[in-house]
């Protein structure tokens, strides 16, 4: 198991579209993905599921993926997080 932690930084945070490209981007690795927040964890390649978190602007979030490309999968998935989704960062 392997953890990344990362702000969302693009204001609206992972609304619908960041949250599709988020999935999209998980789904390129076979390890089982999650994403939490606070105490909620929800799969990382399911949109309802991010959506549910409510992750807005300026909001901590853990990226936790299990499998044999775990550390591949946190690190893209934190780098994608960190450029802000191309939209406009705070």
């Amino acid at each position: 198991m392997y953890v990344g932690e990362v702000k969302v930084k693009n204001q609206v945070g992972l609304h619908a579209r960041p949250a599709t490209f988020f999935i999209q981007k998980a789904n390129e690795y076979k390890a089982a993905i999650w994403i939490e927040k606070e105490e909620r964890r929800v799969n990382a390649k399911s949109l309802l599921g991010i959506l549910s978190l409510g992750i807005v602007g300026d909001t901590q979030i853990k990226i936790i993926a299990d499998g044999a490309d775990e550390k591949v999968a946190v690190d893209a998935l934190v780098e994608l997080v960190e450029s802000g989704f191309s939209e406009e960062v705070r």
